[in-house]
């Protein structure tokens, strides 16, 4: 069997923070979304990038490959949970007017269909469900490119106040 290799390149990680300066959430992340600003060196080793922001909406698309495999063959649910993880945390960040510390405090999510290589560009759709002061909650689903629902789940976001 052939080895197989992947080489990729990443952006400076804090260099994000830098950006934030005198922008709100949904600003820094319509650019993002545009290619105007890096994305987060996650998304670029799992090769998945945000492709719409809204206010209280985030959308993120991947092509499952070969190197998000586990050992039975599919995609690793590690895949598909930083995908949920990235949209439900950005839909909150779209809704800040200025920069905020936080993190995610409790992600639930449920799979219903098995990604491969076969399934093709899967979409992944945050939603804020409800923006508070301290606490927000959000929602996540991954769709395949028919529409078929292959996972989906929620989370609470800790809002640790200014950054």
């Amino acid at each position: 069997m052939p080895d197989r290799t992947r080489t990729y390149v990443w952006d400076d990680p804090l260099a994000l923070s830098k950006e934030m300066s005198g922008r709100s959430g949904l600003e820094l992340m319509q650019l993002m979304a545009a290619g105007d600003v890096a994305p987060p060196p996650i998304a670029q080793t799992l090769d998945f990038r945000l492709v719409e922001a809204e206010r209280g909406h985030a959308v993120f698309e991947c092509e499952p490959a070969e190197f998000h495999y586990n050992p039975i063959g599919s995609v690793h649910a590690g895949l598909v949970l930083t995908l949920m993880d990235s949209a439900m945390g950005l839909a909150f960040v779209t809704t800040l007017d200025e920069p905020a510390g936080w993190t995610t405090l409790e992600l639930k999510a449920n799979f219903t269909r098995a990604l491969t290589v076969d399934t093709g560009r899967v979409r992944c759709t945050g939603s804020i469900i409800h923006p508070g002061r301290r606490v927000a909650t959000t929602e996540a689903r991954v769709e395949d490119a028919q529409g078929r629902l292959c996972a989906h789940g929620t989370s609470t976001i800790l809002i640790l106040g200014e950054s």
